[in-house]
This record gives structure tokens, sequence and C-alpha cells, in this order.
């Protein structure tokens, strides 16, 4: 049965984020559900939560890497911590929201671009020319995008989609809500599709 749509936050300088972005959209398509993409900036949530990113924590750190790369292969899909990581955001989420009012498929491609770069070619999107870079691989003009990127209205509704999510209650990336029901983590998205599949529990 169709329903509303599936909210996707995530983080770009997230290892887990880019896991869950591999099935998200399989997810939506089984149950018939729109999955809206919404890319946040994480270090702002985390000043207000206090958190740091779990790699580069004592213990939890050299765990969580190994669990990632684990749930990589066992998804098939390459992987690597990339230099320079965790990574600025900034500018691929601006560029997101650029194309995402224009056309959310477009987004889509752009955002998948990103993690790819990021975790499957160790080359981060972290700086402008190099955001601008990867949309024109995808076919954008790079003089367009440079000036969007730059627009009031896309930096505020970056700003805004950031304010929104910690709003709704999300602290970290993945993070899916469906149906008002939130779900935290790549291990979440199976109940997800379950939560979708029994109408809940």
């Amino acid at each position: 049965m169709n329903g509303g749509p599936i909210e996707f936050y995530f983080d770009f300088s997230s290892p887990y984020g880019y896991l869950g972005a591999q099935r998200i959209d399989a997810i939506g398509a089984e149950f018939g559900r729109v999955v809206l993409w919404r890319p946040v900036l994480l270090g702002v949530i985390f000043k207000i939560t206090g958190q740091s990113p779990l790699v580069s924590q004592t213990l939890r750190g050299p765990y969580a890497a190994r669990d990632m790369a684990r749930s990589a292969r066992k998804l098939g899909v390459p992987f690597a911590l990339p230099e320079g990581f965790p990574f600025s955001s900034v500018y691929a989420c601006r560029i997101f929201y650029l194309l995402d009012g224009r056309s959310p498929e477009e987004a889509k491609k752009y955002a998948r671009a990103v993690y790819h770069s990021a975790f499957a070619e160790n080359r981060i999107v972290a700086e402008p020319e190099d955001a601008i870079a990867l949309a024109a691989t995808l076919g954008h003009d790079p003089s367009t995008i440079r000036a969007g990127m730059q627009e009031p209205a896309v930096k505020e509704r970056l700003r805004e989609e950031t304010q929104q999510a910690m709003h709704k209650g999300v602290f970290g990336s993945p993070f899916v809500i469906v149906d008002g029901e939130p779900f935290w983590g790549n291990d979440r998205l199976g109940e997800v599709r379950e939560w979708l599949q029994t109408g809940g529990w």
C-alpha cells in the first residue's frame, strides 16, 4: 500500500550514510514510496548533542571502522575511509539542494557521485571546486553551478533542512523517518523494510 514519503537524512561525510544510500531507494520502490533524500550538516547537529565522529572515539572507533568495512563487503560495494576524513560537506550539500530545486533525481545522482568519490575512490568532495567539478562530470554547467551554490536561497535551504532535521529528532546519519517513525543507522534499514511490509508494530 502506498503512503507518505520516506525521509532519508544523511551527511556526505558519513560512511554509514554511504552504505544506507545503496539500499534506501530499492526499499522505497518495493513499497511504492517516494524517498526524499535530505543531506544535512552533522557537525552542526553534533554541536547540539555533544557527539563526535564515531571513528574518532576511543574503543568504539576501531570497531566502527571494522564494522563499516564488513558491512560494505556484505553489500558488495567498494569501501575505504578516505584521506582527510571526516570532511566538510557544505558545498556538496549546497549543490545538492540547488539541483533538488530543479530535479530531485538529478540531485540524487549527484549525491551518489559524492559518496562514490569519497568512499570508493578516496577523493573527498570538500572544496568548492571539487564539488563543482563533480557536478560537471554529470553534465551540469560549471558556471551555473558555481553561481547557484552561492545563492542566498540555496544557503538558506541547507540551513533550514538541518534545523528541521534536528526539530524532527535527527541526530545521526543515516536517519530514516517513515510514517512518523524514526530509525537511526544503516543497520536499521532492515527494520524500515519490515515496518513498511507489516504496517508497523
